[in-house]
C-alpha cells in the first residue's frame, strides 16, 4: 500500500464516519464507503483496510441495538452465509480489482431491482414482521438461503454484504429497530469470522492496521450522529434510503 496524501486521508476519514452512521441509522449506506475506499486504495487492499473499521461500527451498533435482534432469523441465515464466505474467499484467490468491482456492483443492482419489484405486491408474513409468533415458510427458507449465500459472497469479496442483507430484512418486513438490531449482531459475527480469511489472503497486514488505527476514531462521531437521526427518519423514508443507497453503491462500483 503506497503512502496516502492528507487529502486522501480526509476522504477515507469521512467514509469511516459514514460507516458509523450506517451502522446506527441507514444500514446499506456504507456501500458508499466501500466505493470510496476502493477509489482511494487498490480495490483488493481496500477490503482489508475497511474490515476492522466495519467491525468497530458493528460493536457500537450491538451496544446500542442489542436487545432488538431477532435470533431465529440470524440462525436461519448463518449456514448459507458461511457457504457464501467460502465461495468468496476462493474467488478472491484469482480475482483482480476490475472483477471485484464489476461482480459486486452487478449483484447490488440486481438485489435492489428484485426488492423494488417485490414491494409492488403485499409482503408475505415473515418472522421479521412478527418475531414473537412468526414461522418460516418453505419460500421464506429458500429466500433466506439465497440471500445468505449472496450476502456471504459479497461481504467476503468487497465488504458489500450490508446492502444484500438490508434488502432481505426489508423484504421480510422488519421495522427500524428490529432491522438495526438484527443487522448489528449479524455483521459483528460475520465480519469477525472473516478476519482469518482476510489475513490469509494478505488483505490485512501491519500497514493496513496502522491506517485503521487512525481511521477508526472517525467511526464514533458517525455512529453518534446516526443514533441521533434514526428516530427522526420515518419508516417509508428509512426503506427508501436503504434501497437507493444500494443502487448508488452499485453504480459507483460499475462505473469507476
Amino acid at each position: 500500500m503506497d503512502t496516502i496524501t492528507l487529502w486522501q486521508f480526509a476522504i477515507l476519514a469521512a467514509a469511516s464516519a459514514l460507516v458509523g452512521f450506517s451502522k446506527t441509522a441507514v444500514s446499506g449506506a456504507n456501500t458508499v464507503s466501500l466505493a470510496v475506499f476502493a477509489a482511494v486504495l487498490p480495490a483488493r487492499e481496500s477490503t482489508g483496510v475497511l474490515l476492522p473499521i466495519l467491525i468497530a461500527g458493528d460493536l457500537i451498533a450491538v451496544l446500542v441495538y442489542r436487545r432488538h435482534a431477532h435470533w431465529p432469523t440470524l440462525l436461519r441465515l448463518f449456514p448459507a452465509v458461511a457457504g457464501g464466505v467460502v465461495v468468496g474467499a476462493v474467488f478472491m484467490l484469482w480475482a483482480d480489482d476490475e472483477a471485484v468491482r464489476t461482480s459486486i456492483g452487478a449483484i447490488l443492482l440486481l438485489m435492489a431491482g428484485v426488492t423494488l419489484w417485490r414491494r409492488r405486491t403485499p409482503p408475505e408474513p415473515e418472522p421479521g414482521a412478527e418475531p414473537e409468533t412468526g414461522t418460516a415458510s418453505r419460500g421464506g427458507r429458500i429466500k433466506a438461503r439465497s440471500y445468505g449465500v449472496l450476502g456471504g459472497f459479497t461481504t467476503m469479496v468487497a465488504n458489500a454484504g450490508g446492502p444484500v442483507m438490508s434488502l432481505y430484512l426489508l423484504s421480510a418486513g422488519f421495522r427500524k429497530l428490529g432491522f438495526l438490531g438484527t443487522s448489528a449482531w449479524f455483521f459483528l459475527i460475520v465480519n469477525t469470522s472473516k478476519v482469518p480469511f482476510s489475513v490469509g489472503l494478505g488483505l490485512i497486514d501491519l500497514r493496513s492496521l496502522l491506517l485503521d488505527a487512525a481511521l477508526v476514531l472517525f467511526v464514533v462521531p458517525g455512529a453518534w450522529l446516526g443514533r441521533r437521526c434514526v428516530d427522526r427518519i420515518n419508516q417509508r423514508l428509512f426503506d427508501q434510503l436503504v434501497i437507493w443507497a444500494t443502487v448508488l453503491g452499485g453504480l459507483q462500483l460499475l462505473l469507476r
